[in-house]
């Protein structure tokens, strides 16, 4: 047993969605003994690190567990130093602010070197807004693309929307994307304005908590219909023609 949990192993480790109080209903149990495990978690920051272990027991105080910092600012050429003490023989964790590490984050760098470096790597299922959205939608979900982030000038927008309104319909599949949550109002104005009437928009927001919410029509009734208040708000956009 004490081979195996000395084994160099980088876990990629779910988070929740939003600010939920409770994390059981949402990660299974073999995160919690995962997180046991634990000799140091890298995070996106130290503030949402600290917060994420507080959720679990841990045999460490957990003031005690190092956090190292990796986000989209951190330069490639640290992340054989992130590494390094997981090739010497550590458990370290990879998390992400919301939801699956690696799926629109960036820590798909890290996980590559690891590879290239021969990490043994473990992954556990988890919330994820993407796949929760489409589940809800009533959009096809054999077929979807998933864009990341579109233009954020208006013209050039408009113009991505109209071109993956057509690819859409051609191809039969799902088109989905975020945004910033201080142009999220902005982003569902555009789409309403610019796709066409019979394209069905899905619009959900703040997945797993409270003040989650989902809605999913055509343009046409998105028209006709009072737009939903996405300031501040974590949302994602989908839209199938």
């Amino acid at each position: 047993m004490e081979e195996k949990k000395n084994k160099p192993m980088l876990l990629l480790l779910p988070n929740v969605l939003g600010d939920v109080r409770h994390h059981q209903p949402f990660l299974p149990a073999s995160v919690d003994k995962a997180v046991i495990t634990l000799d140091g978690l890298i995070a996106e920051s130290a503030q949402a690190g600290r917060r994420y272990l507080s959720r679990f027991e841990t045999v460490k105080a957990t003031n005690d567990i190092p956090i190292a910092l990796y986000n989209e600012h951190t330069p490639d050429a640290d992340i054989g130093f992130l590494l390094q003490p997981v090739l010497e023989g550590q458990r370290w964790g990879l998390l992400s602010d919301g939801g699956l590490p690696c799926i629109a984050d960036p820590g798909y760098k890290l996980v590559r070197q690891a590879r290239i470096a021969g990490v043994t790597i473990q992954s556990f299922v988890g919330p994820s807004s993407i796949m929760l959205a489409l589940m809800q939608s009533g959009l096809p979900g054999q077929k979807f693309y998933f864009h990341g982030y579109l233009a954020k000038e208006s013209d050039s927008r408009r113009k991505e929307i109209k071109e993956l309104e057509k690819k859409s319909s051609s191809e039969e599949l799902t088109q989905i994307f975020i945004e910033t949550a201080y142009r999220n109002q902005q982003m569902l104005e555009s789409l309403i304005e610019t796709l066409n009437e019979d394209t069905w928009l899905c619009v959900a927001w703040e997945l797993t908590t409270q003040d989650q919410g989902i809605l999913s029509q055509p343009v046409k009734i998105w028209k006709k219909s009072p737009l939903p208040n996405l300031a501040k708000k974590n949302a994602i956009f989908l839209f199938k023609s």
